[in-house]
């Protein structure tokens, strides 16, 4: 054979087996890209096929990140961990950055010789950059540009050509392309899930059953039975009452006794936000709608949807905020701040609010038909002051919970009880709260008094009494003050007056009875009408009553004991 022939059979058998190992290669590759395996183990074990089957050294994958937009290196062979933390590129920067950006392949025949070649991974040093080779395709998944796909080749023989292993490369990444998209949506669907789920961990662990409300009087019942009847059912409730009686609790407890106890709780104090971000926070915004407004955000209603959203403080809201409530109340659906497109949301809305809706109605500061969508089905909460028969219990609930907090063992006495249940307490059951853990942290272990309970009421501050001092009085009959200390007998007026001069004349006879009761210790009188020390001393005054005061009854003179 003359030497023509023998380099032409040469020359095909060197083409037979460089198809045989290409075909070998791909054959192995797509074994690789259907393992169940992370997306870096699969591209590692591909840069391998490349360099065991083709030759190829130093194989890379890089991908866009999808936040920054930069072209990061995540796998490649040979390449340390900090190798790898070099190997990130802007848009157009380098060689990868050129690939990804322009969506074509790149040959550079002599690296050495190149001066876009940034080599900014470390990962070739030693080696002789002029007999390297670098070759980089897209990789693309309906006609998106996911990333490059990289490879090097030391060329210590001349029987390969680059064109060659430009369609190796180029057909490696097409297949390529579509794992890269799959279990990029895998990875976001288990982290949707992921989230989704710790977020209903959360919820979980934060519900309110109605068995966690605390209180087993009358109007405590009456609340309990409103909650059961109204769960169930997609009616808007409106929850009245003051600040501290824990709307927020039954809040909870009606979302968490629905069939939507499993979806999200939402909750928005309209109070705290100016209306140029309630707005905001309500409905979400589009991307540039406002300064600032970076990014598109879901709003609280989108947040909620298929749970329970809980506007609390509805009474706070302005006119313009009241208006397109209104709307998403009566069609379920909004559009973003700055958006056009209309969203549509499954929304359970409980609103709250101690303010006085009715006499915002009458000044024209609240909408009367948006007081009839949200006042469907009321419930009232009533003050810790008309339930004084659940402080023991609120007590006990709120002491083992500080307790447990805190790593304490403490006991409230009888009389410590006794005081709390007797104080007034204007912040209701928050202020009761913060009263029973300050005495839990500052208490020694053992037993909590009187006395201490006595000393830190004193200290707090307290607001005049919204009802009849008889009123009160009338309603903790039944609960008997300590040994040695005996109810008080109150005189009673008749004649007919008007109510208010009725109901200070009844309020002045108690406490001159107290006073007399007492010998005229005021912190002892204070605490047998379950107020203040200093209330009580601005009655005094307001009355203008004195030990000399005629209208002390010489039946009820007291013999000057004291505490």
């Amino acid at each position: 054979m003359n030497p023509r022939k023998r380099a032409l059979a040469s020359s095909e058998e060197q083409r037979t087996r460089y198809k045989l190992r290409e075909l070998t290669c791909l054959s192995k590759i797509g074994e690789a890209l259907g393992a169940p395996l992370e997306l870096e183990s699969i591209a590692h074990r591909v840069m391998e096929i490349l360099y065991q089957e083709m030759g190829m050294t130093r194989g890379t994958l890089a991908l866009v990140d999808e936040d920054s937009g930069d072209i990061v290196i995540v796998a490649g062979l040979g390449m340390s961990p900090e190798e790898l933390a070099k190997g990130r590129y802007r848009p157009g920067e380098g060689i990868i950055g050129r690939v990804a950006v322009e969506n074509r392949p790149i040959i550079v025949p002599n690296v050495g010789k190149e001066p876009g070649f940034l080599d900014r991974t470390g990962a070739r040093a030693g080696v002789a950059k002029e007999d390297l080779a670098f070759i980089g395709v897209p990789l693309k998944f309906k006609g998106r540009v996911l990333g490059a796909l990289t490879a090097d080749r030391l060329f210590d023989d001349k029987t390969v050509s680059l064109e060659e292993d430009l369609r190796v490369l180029t057909t490696i990444a097409a297949l390529f392309g579509q794992a890269v998209e799959l279990h990029r949506l895998h990875r976001e669907e288990t982290r949707a899930l992921q989230t989704q789920a710790d977020n209903l961990e959360a919820q979980l662990k934060a519900q309110f059953r109605i068995s966690d409300m605390v209180g087993n009087s009358p109007l405590m019942e009456q609340v309990y039975e409103s909650v059961a009847s109204v769960a169930t059912s997609r009616a808007t409730v409106l929850l009245r009452g003051e600040s501290g009686t824990g709307k927020e609790v039954v809040a909870r407890a009606i979302h968490a006794n629905s069939p939507r106890a499993r979806e999200p709780f939402v909750r928005v104090n309209c109070a705290a936000l100016p209306e140029t971000l309630l707005e905001s926070e309500l409905f979400g915004h589009e991307k540039g709608a406002f300064t600032g407004a970076a990014t598109t955000r879901k709003g609280r209603f989108e947040l909620a949807d298929g749970g329970t959203l809980f506007l609390d403080e509805i009474g706070d809201i302005s006119p313009t905020t009241q208006v397109k409530l209104l709307r998403v109340l009566q069609e379920m659906s909004f559009e973003r701040v700055g958006g056009n497109e209309t969203i549509h949301v499954d929304v359970r809305v409980v609103t709250a609010t101690h303010r006085n809706l009715e006499a915002l109605i009458a000044e024209n500061k609240f909408r009367e038909d948006l007081y009839y969508r949200l006042n469907v089905v009321p419930i009232f909460l009533p003050p810790l002051r008309e339930r004084s028969e659940d402080i023991p219990l609120l007590v006990e609930h709120f002491r083992r919970r500080f307790c447990t907090e805190n790593d304490k063992k403490l006991q409230f006495s009888e009389a410590a009880v006794w005081e709390l249940m007797h104080h007034n307490w204007p912040g209701n059951v928050r202020e009761l709260e913060n009263a029973v853990e300050r005495l839990v942290v500052m208490s020694p272990e053992g037993t909590v008094t009187g006395e201490a309970v006595s000393r830190l009421l004193s200290l707090m501050p307290s607001r005049g009494v919204s009802v009849p001092l008889s009123g009160v009085m009338e309603a903790r009959a039944p609960q008997a003050p300590p040994a040695g200390e005996p109810p008080i007998s109150v005189p009673r007026g008749g004649g007919r007056r008007s109510l208010r001069d009725g109901v200070e004349a009844i309020e002045r006879e108690e406490i001159l009875a107290a006073l007399t009761r007492c010998g005229w210790v005021q912190a002892r009188a204070a605490r047998l009408l379950g107020i203040t020390p200093r209330m009580i001393g601005y009655k005094i005054k307001k009355y203008d009553l004195s030990p000399d005061d005629p209208a002390v009854l010489p039946a009820t003179r007291g013999d000057g004991a004291g505490d």
